[in-house]
């Protein structure tokens, strides 16, 4: 009996499932317009080049930077102008204050008739009416300096989204051309992270219990790679398989396809 089970885990050791899947980049990554214009620059010398700082798409952003310079004048003139009404209404706050200490002493002085104590009252309502009054636009004014710097923040994304370059990926293909208006949601390129690799395989039921802590050959060869993520639901496309994925290193040459087994240790 011993010698029987020996026999059959040997056996089934020798003929693993074998499973097949080409070396795919670690990521494929579809760029999409986030703006709307129209497209200035498409440099197609950067196909299968590695990205760096520079850009490999640019759209029209030159109405964002004049906007942007307007909205920064603003915010300056706005700023400085709220300094000034801060300082106004702290004058008018310590001059209520003394009105109000004004009326009161007035309003006890029998000496005081009632025309001049009126006149102490209808003073002090101008007062606090004009730093109401002041409150009132500083909190305008605030609320203004808010919605500008909400809009240079919008320019600035707006211009960067208009600068594509997706430094340390690899750019796979172009979708427009110079000239071309694109909207929000218009496909631009599609980049791929080549710094990795990825096998994706779909799994026999039986090979999915056990499948992380299996050995993964690879066209016969042992190696120290893992199955990296394990889908415990059934593929809707591939029905009864398991989907199973195995970061490896980059290789020199993508899409080659490779064999795969997943071996007791």
């Amino acid at each position: 009996m011993k010698l029987f089970l020996l026999i059959f885990l040997s056996f089934s050791a020798l003929y693993a499932n074998v499973y097949y899947s080409k070396v795919e980049p670690y990521e494929i990554k579809k760029i999409s317009s986030n703006v709307i214009g129209v497209v200035d620059v498409v440099d197609e010398n950067l196909l299968g080049v590695k990205l760096s700082n520079k850009a490999y798409i640019t759209i029209d952003s030159q109405l964002d930077k004049d906007e942007l310079k307007y909205t920064n004048e603003k915010l300056k003139y706005s700023k400085a102008t709220l300094i000034v009404n801060e300082e106004i209404l702290n004058n008018l706050k310590m001059s209520v204050i003394k009105k109000r200490d004004n009326y009161k002493k007035v309003q006890a002085m029998k000496i005081k008739s009632l025309v001049e104590k009126d006149r102490e009252f209808y003073d002090l309502v101008a007062s606090e009416n004009s730093f109401l009054s002041t409150q009132k636009e500083l909190n305008s004014l605030k609320t203004q300096i808010a919605d500008l710097e909400l809009r240079k923040a919008q320019l600035i994304r707006s211009i960067s989204d208009k600068t594509l370059k997706n430094s340390g990926y690899t750019l796979y293909s172009l979708d427009v051309k110079e000239g071309q208006v694109v909207n929000k949601g218009t496909p631009l390129a599609t980049v791929v992270d080549t710094n990795r690799a990825l096998l994706t395989i779909y799994l026999n039921f039986e090979d999915v219990a056990n499948a992380k802590s299996k050995v993964v050959y690879i066209n016969g060869q042992k190696t120290s790679y893992k199955v990296d993520r394990l889908l415990n639901i059934a593929d809707s496309k591939n029905i009864s398989k398991y989907m199973a994925q195995i970061v490896i290193k980059a290789p020199k040459i993508f899409s080659k396809l490779v064999k795969i087994e997943l071996k007791d240790k």
